[in-house]
């Protein structure tokens, strides 16, 4: 079967190298694709967000399934688009990508149905925000109602911190029209948590976990970020609290969705926090996380295309999924500056260290050919992910193979994963 993966980051790098293991996967083609996808699948010079012509190119190559690896284009009804032509894709609807599409939607979802989430309140307008605020426990969350590339969502120590946040989202509109709508929360303490799930649209079923690492600065200090660093399995995720997401968050949320008529098939991401109350939603996504991807599908065992295709034909109850007895920590090397400006177009070197390995791996996000070489052109440039027996030699791994790899303005943190010593 051909397949073709929309997007261009490290995500689907990783998603496209996954799809190649697969005994059925046939000629894999990526849109748009980057130079480290180019390596294994033919790149197609078609934007995300050109569903049309991206349908028209399935149809005239014949392919047998899209995936759907971004939140805009699923957002926005690529899934729609696709399934009304007759072509197989694999991603939620745009109701049902709603999910992730709008914070105060899945707020409203979570109070509706009684599925464990921080308390909240929605606003419209600045000055309403402004005044509840006056009264309000700090610190606080704030929340740009729309989707902003992991990067709309701001922590407010005090009201100083909290009145600049609303002007930011509502009045300056850092995050664009996603901004709009303001979703303000309280601030949760915990453990957090992120579960990719495989849904049918009845069944769900949760993949291992990971924990990302947002914000650009060692300490956990700066701006948030696209994610900086990412490692797998959560050591304060067990069994018991497993158990108690599958009945509390992950078969309600199933429900719910169907219940309000959108029915969720694809992979929803499941951000906990871990609270002294139990574990709480701290937000959904209606895709693969980047960099959890990274961490996740380099300890699957289970064949990836299967999955997909148990999730399209809502049989995912008949699959079985698996997970090596492993680890995996994944460093992100970005362009210094990054998320507020960086230069590109520096020459990658290192990346042949990598080639045939079966404990390391790199996974491009940022970059692009140029006069036949690879060269930046992002903030986040590439994954660098090692496997381990534990976390700790997975961490250790990672950081060595980050060392394999150079360009002019390379910037990573060096902490990534230490929460592994804590635990």
């Amino acid at each position: 079967m051909d397949i073709l993966v929309v997007g261009s980051g490290g995500r689907e790098h990783a998603i496209v190298w996954k799809l190649s293991q697969s005994p059925e996967a046939g000629k894999i083609y990526c849109a748009p694709g980057n130079a480290g996808i180019a390596g294994i699948a033919e790149c197609v010079n078609i934007g995300a967000m050109e569903f049309e012509k991206l349908a028209d190119f399935a149809a005239e190559k014949g392919v047998g399934l899209t995936v759907v690896g971004m939140d805009d284009p699923l957002i926005g009804g690529i899934t729609d688009v696709f399934q009304e032509r007759g072509l197989r894709v694999f991603g939620p609807t745009g109701a049902a990508a709603a999910i992730e599409g709008s914070k105060a939607f899945a707020k409203d979802l979570m109070k509706k149905y009684a599925i464990p989430t921080a308390e909240y309140e929605t606003f419209t307008d600045a000055e309403s925000a402004l005044s509840y605020l006056e009264s309000a426990r700090m610190p606080i969350v704030l929340k740009a109602d729309g989707p902003a590339l992991g990067k709309g969502v701001l922590i407010a120590n005090d009201l100083g911190e909290a009145r600049e946040a609303v002007k930011e989202i509502m009045q300056d509109k850092k995050f664009g029209d996603a901004g709009n709508t303001l979703v303000i929360e309280e601030f949760m303490t915990g453990r957090e948590v992120s579960v990719l799930c495989f849904c049918d649209g009845t069944d769900i079923v949760p993949m291992t976990t990971a924990q990302d690492h947002k914000r650009a600065l060692d300490g956990d200090k700066g701006l948030n970020t696209g994610g900086m660093g990412t490692f797998s399995p959560s050591p304060f995720y067990t069994d018991e609290i497993a158990e108690v997401c599958m009945e509390t968050i992950y078969k309600p949320t199933m429900a719910a969705m169907a219940a309000e008529g959108r029915p969720f098939t694809g992979i929803l991401f499941v951000g906990l926090m871990l609270t002294k109350n139990g574990p709480k939603v701290l937000e959904y996504n209606c895709r693969f996380g980047d960099p959890e991807t990274q961490v996740v599908l380099p300890r699957m065992k289970s064949d990836l295309l299967t999955l997909f295709e148990a999730c399209i034909d809502k049989r995912l109850s008949e699959v079985s999924l698996e997970f090596e007895d492993n680890a995996a920590v994944c460093v992100v090397l970005a362009s210094e500056g990054y998320p507020v400006s960086y230069k590109k177009g520096f020459p990658i070197k290192g990346l042949e260290n990598f080639e045939g390995s079966s404990d390391k791996f790199v996974f491009h996000a940022g970059t692009k050919l140029a006069d036949g070489s690879i060269v930046t052109n992002g903030g986040r440039v590439l994954g660098v992910t090692a496997l381990g027996k534990d976390l700790k030699e997975a961490r250790a791994n990672a950081y060595k193979a980050s060392e394999l790899i150079d360009f002019d303005n390379k910037y990573m943190r060096h902490d990534i994963g230490k929460a592994i010593d804590e635990a």
